[in-house]
């Protein structure tokens, strides 16, 4: 029964992973909560279950990796000399994206566990950047409006003459009416090298809990003017190296801890665990890439800062009125938090639901 029960947390780990690792709402802090009602620790143990997190991961690059196939494999006879260059520079930016945060990930890593990987950080981030995707938006909604009002006055006030809004033919010039457009960016092959640069430099904010990868990669091509699709896109491009070395590197750790001994062997359930949590993780990206973009052909980012900002609130609350803003509970299961031992009493002696209506 306990193993059942371990397989079902598994997935519902995997299922967490596969919605929140692509959408702009971190999924650390969404782990955090989950892992103080469904950890693996107490029985499988810390040092499987921080394996584990990191190592599901593999799942959701996966569905990215086989979503972007075609943009992203340079090789095939069905591809141009040109097109096959284009794939090949495009790999150039997310390589030189990926080199702030590898370095800074790999030099600062321990000091970022130990000091920020907490409820207070999370919480804050989460609230933070919320606030930065709904900034953005309203400034993208009021030049939007800015330019539809520019050009209907200057159609209105314009006339068949050439310079007043017209073209040699008296048919009106969108571009010359509007000025600018909302985006100027529209396409990955658009984005020059220094946006590239510009954007890994904002992804190593990332590396700071809470944060979302794909969140902040997001909201600094926006402000470079790029379209929500692009932008979205080339944050899943970027994903590859960022979570694809982040697993291979907690993987090597965690099997020369195993070589030495510091570290439990792994046993054959628990590697049933994380392919199921793999596999799960890979089929829920799959789906939440293709609604993802697909969306954001009408929709735009508020509703998810708005979400994102609710969270960090939930985790206060959770911090200061559940753990009593003992910052060492808040990330890690902890069977001594209040909120573990709440949960775990009313789990144990169902009959204690009684007592709830009285307390109305």
């Amino acid at each position: 029964m306990e193993d059942f029960i371990d397989i079902i947390k598994a997935i519902v780990f995997g299922i967490i992973e596969g919605i929140t690792e692509w959408l702009p709402v971190s999924s650390t802090g969404h782990m955090i909560v989950l892992e103080q009602f469904f950890s693996l620790a107490d029985r499988q143990g810390k040092e499987f279950f921080d394996f584990f997190l990191v190592i599901i991961q593999l799942g959701a690059i996966i569905a990215v990796v086989m979503s972007f196939f075609k943009s992203l494999w340079p090789f095939g006879k069905n591809k141009t000399t040109r097109q096959k260059k284009e794939i090949w520079r495009t790999w150039y930016k997310i390589l030189i994206a990926s080199i702030p945060a590898g370095v800074i990930g790999l030099l600062f890593d321990d000091w970022l566990d130990m000091y920020l990987y907490n409820y207070l950080t999370v919480s804050i981030t989460l609230i933070v950047y919320g606030g930065v995707f709904i900034i953005i938006e309203c400034s993208l909604r009021l030049r939007a409006k800015h330019i539809k009002q520019r050009y209907h006055l200057n159609r209105a006030g314009s006339t068949t003459e050439v310079g007043d809004g017209a073209n040699e033919d008296g048919e009106y010039d969108e571009e010359k009416l509007t000025n600018y457009p909302l985006f100027k960016t529209h396409s990955v092959k658009n984005i020059t090298f220094q946006m590239a640069m510009l954007i890994g430099i904002a992804q190593v904010l990332a590396l700071i809990p809470g944060t979302s990868r794909s969140g902040v990669t997001i909201c600094a091509a926006l402000l470079m003017s790029i379209d929500r699709r692009t932008a979205a896109r080339f944050s899943f491009y970027l994903s590859i190296p960022a979570m694809f070395g982040g697993s291979l590197i907690k993987g090597v750790i965690y099997v020369g801890k195993m070589v030495k001994g510091t570290a439990p062997v792994i046993s054959g359930f628990q590697i049933a665990l994380i392919l199921i949590a793999m596999a799960v993780a890979f089929g829920v990206s799959w789906i939440v890439i293709r609604f993802f973009m697909s969306m954001l052909r009408t929709r735009t980012f508020t509703a998810f800062g708005f979400y994102r900002i609710v969270l960090g609130a939930i985790l206060l609350i959770i911090l200061f009125a559940v753990n009593g803003g003992d910052l060492s509970s808040g990330v890690e299961l902890n069977s001594t938090s209040m909120l573990y031992q709440t949960m775990n009493y009313f789990v144990s002696n169902p009959c204690a639901m009684n007592v709830l209506p009285s307390l109305r």
